[in-house]
């Protein structure tokens, strides 16, 4: 890490300090930036624009997600089949397929 603080920022995560807490239902953070993502679910804001289609999401994370549907993405692939899907959960679902 560059700075010191990025360091602590990152210890934080590892040790479970969660400094910031939500006041709508309790529910604590180890990063600011967090605790005002989730702010955004109690009020329901929606500021990320999806450009191709105009939906609206809380998060840069469900927009990104989102958006990869729009390109047809599929980054992760089965070692074993060849099979691409575009969250590794669904290729973590899918290799427990092969393990039965």
């Amino acid at each position: 890490f560059i700075q010191n603080s990025s360091l602590w920022m990152h210890k934080k995560i590892h040790v479970g300090i969660k400094s910031y807490k939500c006041f709508e239902c309790g529910k604590c953070f180890t990063q600011s930036s967090s605790l005002r993502s989730h702010e955004k679910t109690h009020t329901g804001e929606k500021n990320e624009k999806c450009l191709e289609c105009g939906k609206c999401f809380t998060l840069k994370s469900t927009l990104w997600l989102h958006q990869k549907r729009h390109a047809g993405e599929r980054p992760y692939q089965c070692p074993e089949c060849g099979i691409q899907f575009m969250h590794s959960s669904e290729l973590k679902r899918h290799q427990m397929r092969h393990k039965e």
